[in-house]
């Protein structure tokens, strides 16, 4: 069997070596890189050939990759490289590694073009300047021969356990059997749909019941359809930490059931909980982790993936594993598990390591080539994650701590340059008033202020890269970042800015106190390549409905499948009541308190137990907890607080247990209205005291407007069918497992109109 790599991702592994430098270098964006390449094909001869393919074999490896310009005059080989600052400042590693990528070219062209020797180019072009800076050398091919050879040696020996690798992996996954003893209802027919959908190349949408095993439901039926579909890569992509678990947790348990299935398995986890030296800066000066990286990573990484530990079979590389194999080795751990994503059969992390503008996954992917296939799980979070990851803002505080910074103080053209993005936004605040503003454009003084402004800071950063400013990088990206979407600007988003006074509810506000913001609304146009790069993708949730909704505005391709799986839970499980006499409108929001908190006490003295009651707000849910309190003395109650951290969040749920009594309060849509599983009697019953709809305001207003422009359908788009999406999932949490029973109260009129209820469960009764 032949194992496939590209040149980069060869070299990548034979030929890094030295120090992990993380200090902050400004460098080219993707475009601006594809730019320059094609600046400079253009100024070479007629006959010049960009982009050529090449490829070559040693023993059972086979290279390939595009150089990236070739003149048969000359008979010189170009491999080019955009840079930003000066040249002089290159790390001798960085210069190594593309002389490395440079002559495995050099001889992939000599072969296939059956030439003795060649002249191989290093192009360094400055994409600020334009201007280029030419390294050559001429090689004999026999010479790059040996050194292709050399390279191929220090990778084989890890192909040919990769072949060996895939090989067994692909046998045990057309032998993996269901681990439990038997489907739930509804769970079939989901496999069915996710595996038709592997072997088909398709998408799929599936909504899915809360509690009929979603997770394994999914995963086991796209394993099972790797082996024949040439799956490289599964990614599990969740919006939350609890997600992520619910995955790792599965897969542990098809580990169990398979003691001898070779399936390597990595978590994948934010900087911030990864990091051993928080204190410290990435590189060799500052952290110990950095120093030397390059060198102890082969250790580090054969370490991590091997098989056995002591006799027993290990393929799970979460947290824990890859931080304990990194310290063994003195690397860092984070940086390890991103090296380990090259090497791992199923990766398990956020939404935003594939879905992201420089998504580590999806660029993995395609500089590989791999054939990937993803799970989204709940999928109904990839709208407004999407928004997030697209949209773009710039807050005046950002602007004023940059002013304030050491650097500007320091530095005339810095301080000048922050200087003039400042007058560019206090002019821009004079013209437009009014306490919320859409525009047709971004405003043309501000962003040619702002690109001046980081075209400096650029320049700053390069020419001190040992004087870290925190304040100033901050800035400096949310601008880089408002810039691109600037680029990318279109019908998707919308440019607005609003005035201090309208987003903190002062009574004035002085000009240049704005926030500007680049809205991402529709994040279709971002998400539908990422999602036409994979073979198959599954995105699936409980709160799918309707599916047109999720369809239109998460860019799934005309051609996508929908399965709506039959709930296994039945109408006498779950009560479903609708409190008529109550109206939590905004006008009547004081009104509803004191019928809320006597039903809600009613309730429990009917049946006493472990409630949850949602809120459209942290006020409303203060007002409403203090008026139980005060009527309702003798009934437990806790409630959500503001910015939770996470041992508060776990203090919270560890109240609810088989034996105690009491209403918890939380927010609709926060942290306890989705993701969490308290099956049994430590949950029987919900409150929702709203429909969830978001709230009127401005800027809810101007979607609205564009939502009917797109789609014809302003309102339900942007208010109604977020709402209830929220809905559902609180409700979910009542009823997990077959044998769970319970009730829920919708508390507001409204939810005994037609249209409303037709976007509930199916299953539920409602009375």
């Amino acid at each position: 069997m032949t194992y496939t790599v590209a040149v980069r991702e060869l070299c990548e592994f034979t030929a890094k070596q030295g120090d992990l430098d993380l200090r902050f270098t400004p460098a080219p964006t993707a475009l601006e890189g594809m730019a320059g390449h094609a600046v400079a094909a253009s100024r070479r001869g007629a006959g010049y050939r960009a982009e050529v393919a090449l490829s070559g074999s040693y023993q059972s490896l086979r290279v390939r990759g595009r150089a990236d310009g070739y003149d048969p005059a000359q008979q010189r080989i170009d491999e080019v490289k955009t840079f930003k600052g000066r040249l002089d400042r290159q790390p001798a590693s960085h210069r190594h590694l593309h002389w490395a990528q440079a002559k495995v070219y050099g001889w992939l062209l000599c072969e296939q073009e059956q030439l003795a020797h060649i002249d191989v180019a290093l192009v360094y072009l400055d994409v600020g300047t334009q201007q280029e800076t030419v390294f050559t050398e001429h090689c004999n091919a026999d010479d790059l021969r040996q050194h292709f050879e050399a390279q191929c040696q220090r990778f084989i020996a890890w192909a040919e356990q990769q072949v060996a690798h895939r090989a067994a992996r692909d046998t045990a996954l057309t032998t993996l059997a269901f681990p439990f003893g038997g489907f739930r209802t509804g769970q079939r027919p989901l496999a069915e749909a996710v595996y038709k959908a592997a072997v088909a190349g398709r998408c799929l949408l599936a909504q899915a019941p809360t509690g009929i095993g979603k997770t394994m439901g999914t995963l086991f039926p796209l394993l099972k359809a790797a082996p024949a579909q040439r799956i490289d890569k599964v990614f599990f992509l969740a919006a939350k930490t609890s997600g992520r678990q619910t995955a790792l947790d599965a897969l542990a348990r098809l580990a169990d059931s398979a003691p001898a299935l070779p399936l390597r398995v990595l978590e994948l986890v934010a900087r911030d909980k990864a990091c051993e030296h928080p204190d410290k800066a990435c590189h060799s000066e500052s952290c110990p982790l950095a120093r030397g990286f390059y060198d102890r990573l082969p250790a580090a990484r054969a370490a991590a993936v091997a098989t056995t530990i002591e006799g027993k079979t290990v393929t799970a590389l979460q947290q824990a594993r890859v931080r304990e194999v990194a310290l063994q080795h003195d690397v860092c751990p984070y940086y390890l598990s991103q090296e380990l994503a090259r090497w791992a059969d199923v990766v398990v992390g956020d939404y935003n390591y594939y879905f992201d503008l420089g998504g580590l996954l999806h660029g993995l992917a395609q500089a590989n080539q791999w054939r990937t296939a993803l799970l989204v799980d709940e999928a109904h979070n990839l709208v407004e994650r999407g928004r997030k990851m697209f949209t773009a803002e710039l807050h005046p505080a950002a602007l004023a701590q940059a002013r304030s910074s050491p650097t500007a103080a320091q530095h005339a053209p810095v301080k000048k340059a922050l200087d003039k993005v400042r007058r560019a936004w206090v002019a821009m605040d004079k013209a437009h008033p009014a306490p919320y503003t859409v525009l047709e454009t971004f405003p043309d003084k501000l962003l040619a202020a702002l690109q001046q402004c980081t075209t400096t800071l650029t320049e700053h950063f390069t020419d001190h890269p040992t004087e870290p400013d925190g304040a100033l990088q901050a800035f400096y990206f949310d601008a880089l970042h408002l810039q691109r979407m600037t680029d990318l600007l279109d019908a998707h988003s919308m440019v607005d800015i609003t005035q201090a006074s309208a987003a903190h509810h002062q009574r004035a506000s002085k000009p240049g106190d704005s926030v500007v913001c680049i809205r991402n609304v529709v994040p279709a146009p971002f998400l539908q390549p990422r999602l036409a790069a994979a073979h198959t993708s599954t995105l699936f949730s409980a709160t799918l409905q309707p599916a047109r909704y999720y369809a239109d505005l998460l860019g799934l391709p005309e051609d996508h499948v929908w399965v709506d799986v039959e709930s296994p839970f039945a109408a006498h499980q779950l009560q479903v009541q609708v409190a008529r006499h109550i109206s939590t409108r905004y006008p009547h929001r004081a009104a509803s308190l004191a019928p809320i908190a006597a039903l809600m006490a009613q309730q429990f003295r009917a049946r006493p137990g472990n409630y949850l009651a949602f809120f459209s707000s942290y006020d409303y849910l203060q007002q409403a907890a203090a008026l139980f309190a005060q009527q309702h003395p003798d009934v437990p109650h806790w409630s959500q607080s503001r910015r939770m951290l996470e041992g508060e969040q776990r203090e919270f749920l560890a109240r609810f247990t088989d034996t105690s009594q009491g209403i918890a309060f939380a927010v609709l849509g926060g942290a306890f209205a989705e993701g969490i599983d308290l099956p049994g009697q430590r949950l029987i019953g919900a409150f929702v005291a709203t429909l969830g709809l978001p709230q009127v305001n401005p800027v809810n207003e101007q979607i609205r407007e564009r939502m009917q422009a797109l789609f014809g359908a302003g309102y339900d788009y942007t208010y109604l069918y977020p709402g209830l999406q929220k809905v559902v999932q609180a409700a979910g949490r009542v009823i997990r497992t077959p044998s769970d029973e319970g009730v829920v109260h919708l508390m507001d009129e409204r939810f005994a109109q037609a249209q409303v209820r037709s976007l509930l469960p199916a299953w539920w009764q409602t009375r």
